[in-house]
């Protein structure tokens, strides 16, 4: 992970679906095929199904896959507003520090592997924020600590007031929207962490769903995009210029005898400065098709060929 002595493996499994279109027997089932499969990285959030997701993540922890096995990142919550703030601003140091003691007793364990820290909260004085950091690592409740969706400027600010307050504060992973159809963190974000020795998780590698293929044709309705509450979510990302990646996709996929999830998510895992990408899975059998991606590799003219038609 960047700089730093964490490993993770270079595909995390999200977790945003449990407890939503997935139950603890399809929690139970993926996790011990990703575990098979040589996968260690598993993300969760406080806001995944408001705690749901990390309750079904300690079940199965308790159950079926030893802790030890994993590398478990939390996310915190993000800011809330000014009338539901129990514990003060998003990002003070008793709201985060209450919110990790909360995500400990869902998912059963004492430590979170990676902590990572919502965007700038203006309210807050970022040494405060850095404070909890602190707090978590010296008291063994936290490994590590990251940041989510930082702009890059955010970031190499966060990197410098850590490292001045001492190691322990100074961010190893930023968690990011990256894709063939979404390659905003080049212009900053990447510069910004291969600087300071960040790692980047890119989440939605496979452009919320779109860069599958599946919906060259229309909307399945077995889809993401044919859902109430994420067909906005998977819309943003069907545009033109879309189009025309999506199909760059599928003919290098036809000519190298592989998936299209495949061919996305490879381009993705391979780019400089990206850790891990994290993808989520609706089951196990969704779940297999990333994992058998782990063995494709891109010829350089592929490569080539899916950047040029993705330039932003």
């Amino acid at each position: 992970m960047g700089a730093s002595g964490l490993e993770v493996s270079q595909l995390g499994l999200g977790t945003l679906t449990w407890g939503a279109g997935t139950d603890v027997a399809g929690a139970t089932e993926q996790l011990t095929a990703f575990v098979d499969a040589g996968g260690t990285l598993v993300e969760t959030a406080d806001a995944y199904g408001d705690g749901t997701a990390q309750q079904m993540l300690g079940e199965v922890i308790a159950t079926t896959v030893p802790r030890d096995y994993l590398i478990v990142a939390g996310r915190a919550m993000l800011p809330a507003p000014p009338d539901e703030r129990p514990s003060g601003p998003g990002s003070a140091r008793g709201a985060l520090l209450a919110g990790l003691d909360a995500t400990l007793k869902r998912l059963g364990t004492d430590h979170l592997d990676l902590w990572q820290l919502p965007g700038f909260d203006a309210t807050v004085p970022l040494e405060e924020t850095l404070s909890a950091v602190q707090v978590a690592v010296m008291a063994g409740k936290a490994r590590y600590a990251g940041l989510v969706a930082p702009a890059g400027w955010e970031l190499a600010t966060v990197a410098e007031r850590g490292r001045a307050l001492g190691s322990i504060t100074v961010p190893v992973s930023a968690q990011v929207e990256y894709s063939l159809l979404c390659r905003a963190p080049e212009a900053e974000l990447l510069p910004a962490a291969a600087h300071h020795g960040v790692g980047l998780l890119a989440w939605a590698p496979l452009g919320r769903g779109v860069l599958t293929g599946k919906y060259a044709g229309g909307t399945p309705a077995d889809s993401r995009g044919a859902s109430p509450a994420l067909a906005t979510y998977v819309e943003a990302r069907r545009t033109e210029r879309s189009g025309r990646i999506v199909q760059a996709v599928l003919t290098a996929a036809d000519g190298l005898g592989t998936s299209p999830l495949a061919v996305a998510l490879a381009w993705v895992r391979d780019r400089p400065g990206v850790t891990a990408a994290i993808v989520g899975a609706r089951d196990a059998a969704q779940l297999a098709a990333s994992t058998a991606a782990d063995g494709v590799v891109l010829p350089r003219e592929i490569r080539a060929a899916l950047d040029d038609v993705s330039a932003p």
